[in-house]
């Protein structure tokens, strides 16, 4: 994979970063992390080089000065809200960062659960934690938030939520989606620690839209793509550029918030430290950005992606035809079309050929790669067969995977789990290759190729099963897929 972007930098930089905000607020910072602190694969799909789990490696250079508070609004435990590109509830993926942070080392001061008012559900969440061993404190629903700034910092504001007793000098408030109330947290806890005479100061971390990169760069445009379903705009940030004369972006939504929470901080600390919503970050990104024609190429391909599946979801009723417009106004935006992604070409002239569904795999070399629906295969187990076989330099007239290992599979299907469609998925063709490797070499070189496959793009003239997807997503492949 081509890298357009120094991970070993950006750990470094923003790590120390951090620790510079931490002592300008006098030794104590609550800070906000936006989007996701771990498994951030948008990030990873626009900026390659940028590793998954980058931020958690730039905070274990602070392992010894963090804590974790863990973030979920009552709205999201009673609904059973789901996290789309995980497809786990986010109480479920709250305990999931909670093990993986304590795995890590670091310590976890508790979970907030927010806008509490009694819900049955979070109180059976509550004793779950409990019995997990973990701490767990409720905030409120405060009436006329976030614009009444003198009840909000009041007793009867963010005085009556629970306080964490916080005893590290970086403490990093998280949260497994959105809406969470991160922000509302660190404030809570802002208003608290300076009651008790406490030294404190909040700041916020949000990896996009990077605010030292043009307004319209494609990295900021993927943003926007992946956000359609919040309405998220980013803007050039106007408190920024009344204060200092230096244009630089942020997104509406802390922009619209910010003359709220500039209220806030003054009333609670007598005077704001901040200018701007730019002021408050702290992230480093676009200074690790080492060849930006590669990041812009990979974000294009990114709000391409996030159009096709777009187009899916409208048709599940999850998106709006407004939604839909706003995804084609980006592509125009950046300059791109679907035609600029090579595998939808391909796959749709090889289904027109074939009259059936047909998947097409772009190689890191550039080769593209087609499959066709076959009596014994499915589109996506039959290329993804062809591009182990390339990558292992196989020819493609050998077979690598033997019959006896194909035939039990389709029998298991067919006569005891009531399928009618005999053709292999991808995770059978997978297990039917490692069947085969046990006896056979040239299976064994096949399957060793897998690794190689990360990073590759793919796309689907139908839209592909649930288990061939997540095959392909736990490949680390990036799939799109004709409604």
């Amino acid at each position: 994979m081509k890298i357009g972007f120094d991970n070993d930098k950006y750990v470094k930089l923003q790590s120390e970063r951090i620790r510079e905000r931490i002592d300008e607020f006098g030794g104590k910072l609550y800070l906000e992390f936006g989007g996701k602190l771990y498994d951030d694969l948008h990030a990873s799909r626009v900026l390659p080089g940028f590793e998954p789990d980058s931020k958690l490696k730039m905070l274990m250079k602070l392992q010894d000065q963090a804590e974790m508070i863990l973030v979920i609004g009552a709205d999201a435990i009673e609904a059973n809200k789901v996290r789309g590109d995980l497809g786990i509830t986010y109480d479920e993926d709250l305990l999931r960062l909670v093990d993986i942070f304590k795995n890590m080392g670091f310590y976890v001061g508790g979970v907030v659960i927010t806008k509490y008012a009694g819900q049955p559900s979070v109180d059976k969440y509550r004793q779950r934690l409990k019995n997990l061993g973990i701490e767990s404190y409720l905030h409120y629903p405060i009436p006329g938030y976030p614009n009444n700034v003198p009840l909000i910092v009041s007793d009867e504001g963010y005085g009556r939520n629970e306080y964490i007793k916080t005893t590290r000098p970086l403490v990093v408030v998280t949260a497994p989606g959105p809406g969470s109330g991160k922000m509302a947290t660190c404030l809570s806890q802002l208003y608290h620690e300076h009651k008790r005479g406490i030294k404190a100061g909040y700041a916020k971390f949000e990896t996009f839209p990077v605010w030292n990169l043009p307004l319209k760069h494609a990295v900021n445009l993927a943003y926007e793509a992946a956000t359609i379903d919040l309405n998220d705009v980013n803007m050039i940030d106007p408190f920024h550029l009344e204060a200092y004369g230096e244009t630089t972006v942020n997104y509406n939504r802390d922009i619209e918030i910010f003359p709220v929470l500039n209220a806030i901080l003054t009333e609670i600390m007598g005077k704001s430290p901040y200018k701007s919503p730019t002021d408050m970050g702290v992230n480093m990104v676009g200074k690790c950005i080492i060849d930006d024609d590669i990041c812009v190429e990979a974000s294009h391909q990114e709000i391409i992606r996030r159009y096709l599946q777009a187009l899916i979801d409208k048709k599940k009723g999850l998106l709006t035809n407004e939604m839909i417009y706003k995804a084609e106004f980006l592509m125009n935006q950046a300059g791109i079309s679907v035609d600029d992604r090579k595998t939808v070409a391909a796959a749709r002239k090889r289904a027109e050929e074939t009259g059936k569904p047909a998947v097409a795999i772009e190689m890191e070399d550039g080769t593209i790669l087609t499959g066709k629906t076959t009596d014994l295969l499915g589109p996506a187990a039959a290329v993804l067969l062809k591009a182990l076989k390339k990558e292992a330099g196989i020819s493609k007239d050998l077979k690598v995977v033997t019959p006896t290992a194909i035939e039990p599979i389709q029998e298991l299907k067919t006569k005891y789990m009531g399928s009618k469609n005999p053709r292999l998925h991808t995770d059978e063709i997978l297990i039917a290759l490692s069947v085969s490797a046990s006896i056979s070499d040239v299976a064994k070189i096949a399957s060793e190729q897998l690794p190689k496959l990360k990073g590759c793009e793919v796309h689907s003239t139908c839209v592909l099963s649930s288990v061939d997807m997540k095959v392909f997503k736990k490949l680390g492949m990036h799939l799109t897929c004709d409604v």
